[in-house]
């Protein structure tokens, strides 16, 4: 057993030592795992603190505090991933963080709740995984103790079996547009409707999804597909990015968070071009 749980790591490229005596990261690892935790994945977007206006507040990068309630549901409260060992995952090792980012498990086994989108989250690649730790491992430390979240609703014992060997996507537009919609920017996550079941209905992926609470009210997220009406089949490419990365429509109205506009302003072109592609792949949906 042990020997598999090693074999394991290794194919993550993490470490299975000790806090403390962790494998150093390679800068390569560290460049990407910043781009995507500061862009496409947006991780700051509810785990750094921010002021009346709206921007993130300087010196607290992902020191977590944001409470985040849905009536009857839970109130979750936005834990400090710093590098703080009293109060945030300095003392995690890399494996432990890996685990809690892809399966929602923290260290002492107990099981992280929603918000965070878990049923994407076990898309991300091994290679991007490690990545995403490299990155954090260098946010500085902050001093910022979160009090625990509250759920009203029971959590499941895990949400799936132990996630082993998650390849990049296929070399195509589509492809690469799917993973990072899914797996990293979870766009999938808050764009699809609820089946009956309580779940996700990936057959109407990007069909739109249930209103969202926020500090102007309810907001909606809308229909993604291509269709011509009721979705953004209509919308010129430049439309659709400036959508993602500006918040304006395609009629010119302002978009309302909890799109993380400022961090996929730093989507990179090519990312763009390929989350576009994916969406005209989209089967349309009324």
């Amino acid at each position: 057993m042990l020997r598999a749980t090693m074999a394991v790591l290794v194919l993550l490229g993490l470490s299975a030592a000790p806090a403390g005596a962790q494998q150093p990261p390679t800068a390569s690892q560290v460049t990407r795992g910043a781009y995507l935790v500061t862009s496409i994945a947006a991780c700051g977007n509810c785990h750094t603190p921010k002021g009346p206006n709206g921007a993130d507040l300087p010196g607290q990068h992902l020191a977590g505090g944001l409470e985040i309630a849905a009536p009857n549901l839970f109130t979750a409260r936005v834990p400090n991933i710093t590098q703080d060992r009293a109060t945030g995952i300095g003392a995690w090792t890399d494996a432990q963080i890996a685990l809690a980012i892809r399966e929602g498990r923290r260290p002492d086994g107990s099981l992280i709740g929603p918000p965070m989108p878990f049923e994407v989250y076990r898309g991300i690649s091994d290679a991007d995984l490690a990545a995403m730790v490299a990155y954090l491992r260098t946010v500085p430390a902050v001093a910022n103790r979160v009090t625990k979240s509250e759920f009203h609703i029971p959590l499941p014992p895990s949400y799936g079996p132990p996630v082993r060997g998650v390849a990049g996507p296929a070399n195509t537009p589509e492809a690469r547009g799917a993973y990072l919609a899914g797996p990293l920017g979870h766009c999938t996550e808050c764009h699809t409707p609820m089946g009956a079941n309580g779940q996700r209905d990936w057959t109407r992926t990007g069909a739109g999804g249930a209103p969202i609470g926020g500090p102007r009210g309810p907001v909606v997220p809308r229909n993604i597909t291509p269709h011509p009406e009721a979705g953004i089949g209509g919308w010129s490419d430049g439309q659709i990015i400036r959508a993602i990365t500006q918040g304006i429509s395609a009629d010119g109205r302002r978009l309302f968070p909890p799109m993380g506009y400022g961090y996929y302003a730093r989507i990179s072109p090519a990312d763009l071009r390929d989350m576009v592609a994916w969406l005209r792949s989209l089967p349309p949906q009324p």
